[in-house]
């Protein structure tokens, strides 16, 4: 496959059905030879007029199609139209909201989200790069709309009635190394019941952790080289701060705010995983090496429609005491 580098040559390339199946058989199979994914066999046949392969060992399901296996698999949306949307997603720093992806490939809006929902699956860290060491910043920030600019049934829904400030809102915790990766996380709230955990799953004991003045940081020292900075009279001590965090946090809400407009907060932990991932690989990594590296994640993955409107509870069959089988 020629060098992609813009989304002119992607969509150019990817116009070609040949293209796209050269494509994912390379990305799935670095040999070239295409495998079963039911079986592992490789003695298959291509159909070009049903434009799927049919596996000759014996067993219920022989045809498959290259999506079979991937977050592409049961869609009947070609990959000429999938390959550019991953494009798209992948290379864009705010990301592309459902509508412009809509009008773009010609798909219905329904198709557009549940199409980005699974992109968006493929792009979360899988957790395989060990925990964070050196000097890491940790932070928390709030994701919602501001109560004054609230319809008054919205508003009333969102604070229970009562409070204000950060009441109603989505509490986020990231955890950057500094020169390195973040990792942030929707968490239910700020107490130290809930704070403490993620740190010490994702942070190296004995390294450097910068946080702000939050009460619930104090027990970091027993275990962190612990540096506190106070915003309320600094921003920045000598070499302790969280600026980088809040860059992301900044990038994360511009995002939310700017492309998104809406987001349902059951949903919104594909959204920093999005943001999450763009972060991490921004810099000298080109569009063409991002988008490669998040098709090769694809595999594996599975996001059906019922399981991301919530409704495969409801459709689930009941064994005999109303417990899901």
């Amino acid at each position: 496959m020629p060098a992609l580098n813009t989304l002119l040559e992607a969509v150019t390339h990817f116009a070609s059905i040949e293209n796209c199946h050269e494509f994912m058989i390379r990305l799935r199979w670095s040999d070239g030879v295409v495998k079963c994914p039911n079986c592992g066999s490789n003695r298959v046949q291509y159909l070009p007029n049903a434009k799927v392969y049919k596996c000759y060992e014996k067993h219920s399901r022989q045809k498959f199609s290259l999506k079979v296996g991937t977050i592409f698999e049961d869609s009947p949306l070609g990959l000429e139209k999938r390959l550019p949307s991953l494009w798209l997603i992948t290379t864009c720093k705010n990301g592309i909201s459902l509508w412009e992806v809509h009008r773009a490939i010609g798909v219905s809006q329904k198709t557009a989200w549940f199409m980005l929902h699974r992109i968006r699956l493929a792009m979360q860290d899988e957790g395989h790069g060990g925990k964070l060491g050196g000097t890491v910043e940790v932070d928390e920030t709030y994701i919602g709309g501001k109560a004054r600019n609230m319809h008054k049934g919205r508003k009333e829904r969102a604070m229970g009635g009562k409070g204000g400030g950060v009441t109603g809102k989505i509490r986020v915790q990231g955890m950057l190394q500094r020169g390195g990766k973040v990792r942030a996380t929707v968490i239910e709230n700020s107490k130290l019941i809930t704070l403490l955990p993620n740190v010490w799953k994702n942070v190296e004991k004995g390294s450097e952790v910068q946080t702000d003045e939050a009460q619930a940081n104090e027990v970091l020292q027993a275990d962190y080289d612990h540096e506190v900075v106070n915003h309320a009279i600094e921003y920045v001590r000598d070499n302790a701060h969280t600026n980088g965090l809040e860059n992301f946090w900044s990038r994360l809400k511009r995002s939310l705010h700017g492309t998104y407009v809406s987001v349902e907060s059951y949903h919104l932990f594909r959204y920093v995983d999005e943001q999450a991932f763009r972060f991490n690989n921004r810099g000298p990594m080109r569009d063409g090496d991002r988008f490669t590296y998040v098709m090769r994640k694809i595999v594996g993955k599975r996001l059906t429609y019922a399981e991301l409107t919530g409704k495969e509870a409801e459709t689930a069959p009941l064994d005999a005491e109303g417990v899901i089988a």
